[in-house]
Formats: C-alpha cells, structure tokens, sequence
C-alpha cells in the first residue's frame, strides 16, 4: 500500500458543527494542553469524528485522519522509501507529518489496523512522547502542540480486534454515545435544514429503532443516518419512502426483519 491511499487531510480554521452533550470539550481541550493522549470510544455514527474536527478547529490546529483497516501497517503510519525519478526518497506517513508539524493526528476506528500499529503508538502515549523512526535512523520528539487521539467502537470488539490493557491505559478516555433527544433533534434540524418540528417523529422512531439493538439489528440507526434521511424529507421525498431509504435499508438486508422495520416507519409517519 501506498501513502496516498490512506484517508489522511488537514483542516484548520473552520469550525465543523458540533453540539456538546456533557464536558466533552472541556476534557479535549485539557488533553491537548496537558500532552495527554486521548481515546474516544462509541457506536458508529454518533459524532466522534465530527467532535475530533471540529476540536482540530477549535484550537486552530492542522488534522491528520487515518481510517484504519485490516491492512493498515505501522509504516503505513510512519513512512517509507518510494522510488522517485530513478531514486529513492523517503516520504513521512501521516502520523510522522503529524509529529514534525505539532498537529493532532486521529487513528479512527484503531482496532482494526495490524497489532503493529499500536506498537509505534507506545513511544507517543508515555513521557518521552517520541516518535522512532528505524527506517531513517531518527528520532523525533513531539512538540507541545502535537496530539494522538484514536477511537474505535466498543460494539465491534471481539477477541481478535480489542485494544490491549497495555495501550488502553496509556490514553485518557471520553465514552460517546449517541445525543439526548433534544439535542438530537437540533443536531438534524442544523445539519439538515429539516425544521425542528419534522425532525422530532423522526428523532423517536430512531429511538425505537435502536431498541431493537442485539434483538433484530446487529447496528443500530446512527445520527448520521438520521441527517439523511431529514435531507431527503427536506428536498421533497415522502418520509416513509426516506426512511425506508436512509434507515432501513442501510440497517438490515432479512426481508421478515425490514417488514418489521416498516411496519415501525409507517406507524409514526402514518
């Protein structure tokens, strides 16, 4: 694999929407001015990514993202030599720029990279907060204004995929879950344009929804989801047609299971 096939960017000064549910905030932004790493855990879905963001905006930083997967190495991560011209060079993986520019690099869903991974991650995570590269023979120490922060979905762990006592107890941690109705109604209603109004029934069938968690579904309805279909209801499609598009559809593929979705659907859009 190749550096440039890795999700990794850089965002700075504009703020993404966010809308705090407890002291969330407040604890990023302690971590990030103390030098403390962070882990944020929850289900698909309900705002860690978006939170990640709109914190790297906040404290006027560059991020870094990476969606880990199966395939991810710790080099993927760190660099390596490419061929350029008839030579080789070495080109910094994203968390190496991370390091050297004293931004924030966020491993999304860091479970599923190889177990190396979390190996390179151990140098960043204690008191000496380097970052040893074999490859090249350096060293780089981390400036104040680089943080690590990962995340992953406690909903997907097995025993193959958990993080390790060892790396869990090197970050600090911020559970998510997914908003208060209330605050989930606004959420839809910003991100959407939906008046508020409209995104209420639409707020309570999520909340049946996710009731049928481990009994019907093996995920449950995300806000992210539920912005969607408020997109499709506000540009004109009928609300059980959007969300048997947006909800049920992207949820389950057994014919009896989404009957049972629907039926739920048209019992609040009527």
């Amino acid at each position: 694999m190749q550096p440039q096939d890795i999700h990794s960017l850089s965002t700075q000064n504009a703020l993404p929407f966010y809308r705090p549910v407890g002291h969330e905030c407040t604890v990023f932004e302690m971590a990030y001015r103390q030098r403390l790493p962070l882990l944020v855990k929850g289900p698909t879905g309900c705002g860690k990514t978006r939170f990640i963001a709109h914190m790297a905006a906040r404290l006027d930083r560059n991020l870094h993202t990476v969606s880990c997967h199966d395939d991810l190495t710790a080099a993927d991560l760190t660099g390596r030599y490419l061929l350029k011209g008839g030579e080789t060079a070495w080109m910094d993986g994203p968390l190496t720029r991370a390091v050297r520019e004293g931004s924030i690099c966020y491993l999304d869903e860091v479970v599923e990279a190889r177990k190396d991974v979390t190996v390179v991650l151990h140098p960043l995570t204690d008191d000496r907060r380097i970052l040893p590269l074999e490859r090249t023979g350096e060293i780089l120490h981390a400036p104040d204004t680089f943080m690590l922060v990962i995340s992953y979905n406690p909903g997907y762990q097995n025993i193959l995929k958990s993080l390790k006592p060892s790396t869990r107890q090197r970050f600090i941690s911020l559970s998510f879950d997914f908003p208060p109705p209330e605050i989930e109604t606004g959420i839809i209603a910003c991100e959407s344009g939906l008046p508020e109004e409209q995104c209420v029934p639409l707020v309570n069938l999520a909340r049946q929804l996710r009731e049928l968690k481990e009994v019907d579904l093996e995920e449950v309805v995300s806000t992210r989801l539920l912005v969607y279909c408020a997109i499709l209801i506000k540009n004109g499609l009928p609300p059980c047609q959007a969300a048997e598009t947006a909800l049920v559809e992207p949820l389950c593929d057994d014919q009896d299971v989404k009957q049972g979705l629907l039926e739920l659907v048209r019992a609040t859009y009527g």
